[in-house]
């Protein structure tokens, strides 16, 4: 059963009209909350955008508003050692944040919680669809919802009752990710080569936005340039400099 859901997760980026809950929302924050956490620091915070405007702007910011219009909830998750800061001002200890670790044991921990939450979400039949757009304008997005130094938005979910349920994606075949006893990349040509034409097949069958294309051509112009290079400026913003 656990298999069987986990295997059919596909973005979903319409939905009914309906609001979750502060009940609803509550209770998947609660379950996403026994994600694993590095030393349980649990070094992660939530922001529910209820207020219209200011989901509307989050969509606008994120470059991605279709996502935000019918959701049911709109959640921002934060990567928060401003937390830890104040527990260690409880014992008269300065917290020092400004390390690659923290910034790695933030983005962890959110990302342990935020797949807890979306298992949770969709075992109660509602669809999600994660917002990397977010980091397209960090520094305006927290100065939108108030974030504090010590604390930087990752990624956004959206969710609700799916009005529109997308095909599953066929993902790389295990052995392209599986190795044994150490890494075998000579492997990958053979496999990758298979996996476009599984890819190709989909994207041209897919009950929507049909296209012709495949995997390592779209990956090859996704990463030809850097990306987001703003986001190295923006964490020593928020006091991670990155040592």
């Amino acid at each position: 059963m656990v298999e069987k859901l986990l295997r059919s997760h596909a973005s979903v980026r319409k939905y009914k009209d309906y609001t979750l809950t502060k009940e609803e929302v509550s209770a998947l924050v609660e379950t996403a909350q026994s994600a694993a956490s590095s030393h349980f620091v649990q070094a992660y915070s939530v922001i529910w955008v209820t207020d219209t405007a200011k989901k509307e702007e989050l969509g606008r910011l994120s470059q991605n508003p279709k996502q935000f219009e019918t959701a049911g909830a709109a959640l921002l998750l934060c990567a928060d050692f401003h937390r830890l800061q104040v527990a260690g001002r409880l014992h008269d200890t300065e917290i020092k944040i400004d390390t690659i670790e923290n910034a790695l044991v933030g983005a962890v921990d959110v990302a342990l919680f935020a797949q807890n939450l979306v298992i949770a979400a969709e075992s109660k039949g509602f669809g999600i669809c994660f917002i990397g757009g977010v980091r397209n304008a960090p520094a305006e997005i927290s100065q939108l919802v108030d974030l504090p130094e010590g604390v930087f938005p990752l990624f956004a979910i959206t969710l609700g009752v799916p009005d529109q349920q997308n095909e599953v994606k066929p993902r790389l075949p295990v052995a392209a990710i599986l190795h044994e006893n150490g890494y075998d990349s000579a492997k990958y040509e053979s496999l990758l080569k298979e996996y476009d034409q599984t890819m190709e097949e989909y994207y041209a069958s897919r009950g929507s936005n049909q296209k012709v294309a495949n995997w390592t051509e779209q990956m090859a112009e996704y990463l030809e340039k850097p990306r987001r290079l703003h986001m190295a400026e923006f964490l020593a913003s928020k006091g991670f400099h990155l040592k």
